[in-house]
């Protein structure tokens, strides 16, 4: 029996650089897949998530307080309750409870404002068909806020009241929302209008100065160029007949030579 040995070489080396592509395909796909999210904001000085410090009063009911990442955890808390199904904790959305005298309240962060903006239309849809006198909902900032199991509906709206959007944006130039669209451009144009002028009188500035400094420089020169001469003569310099007897005479050894 002839065994071919280069060919059966071949053959696995193809083999393993096919796995190998594969493999590494699949891992490049695990690791696009599986991009962690941003982590919790925490306090640089204790650690607890800033979501947990806007509860009101957070450090009376720090204790009772429950922490979400997911509607699991979160109706381990509260309970089963249909409207937490409605809440989308796949792209990092956190979510933080307490029980109140009025209440129990639920503050939802999610990762982006259009993620806020959503659920608000959501909570608001479920709630105006399935409407529920117990459950009390706002959206404060771009926080969501529900209080359940609402006794007391005054009570209830203050103390969503105390509930703060405190995030702090900070732009990286001038911000847009600061002033409207008219004013922004009436403000452009009259900035436009005053640098414009101020180029010119700058302009006419540097030409007035240097047209006196350029005179004044020509005249020193030629004023001393001319108390240099003897005598006076309005012909300026130019080869003329010596009738008045005040063109000075030609020195022999400006002459041409022969």
């Amino acid at each position: 029996m002839i065994v071919d040995l280069p060919k059966i070489y071949f053959k696995r080396i193809v083999a393993a650089i096919f796995l190998a592509c594969m493999t590494s395909l699949w891992s490049f796909g695990q690791t696009v897949g599986s991009v962690p999210y941003k982590s919790q904001e925490v306090s640089e000085v204790d650690g607890i998530p800033v979501l947990i410090k806007h509860l009101p009063e957070w450090e009376s009911v720090r204790g009772r307080t429950a922490f979400a990442k997911s509607v699991v955890e979160l109706k381990t808390a509260l309970g089963e309750r249909p409207i937490l199904d409605l809440i989308d904790f796949s792209a990092g959305t956190e979510a933080v409870t307490a029980p109140y005298d009025a209440g129990k309240l639920l503050i939802i962060e999610f990762a982006s404002p259009q993620g806020s903006v959503d659920a608000d239309t959501k909570f608001s849809e479920f709630l105006s068909e399935y409407g529920d006198p117990a459950t009390l909902y706002r959206r404060i900032g771009n926080y969501n806020a529900l209080v359940f199991d609402v006794s007391d509906t005054v009570a209830a709206n203050a103390l969503l009241d105390q509930v703060k959007y405190e995030k702090q944006v900070q732009w990286l130039g001038n911000n847009p929302f600061l002033i409207s669209a008219e004013r922004a451009f009436v403000l452009t144009t009259s900035n436009i209008f005053m640098s414009t002028l101020f180029v010119i009188l700058i302009g006419m500035g540097v030409a007035i100065i240097g047209g006196v400094i350029s005179g004044w420089v020509f005249f020193y020169f030629r004023d001393g160029k001319r108390s240099k001469l003897t005598t006076f003569t309005d012909a300026g310099g130019m080869t003329r007949l010596n009738l008045d007897g005040f063109t000075p005479e030609i020195l022999p050894e400006r002459l041409l030579k022969d």
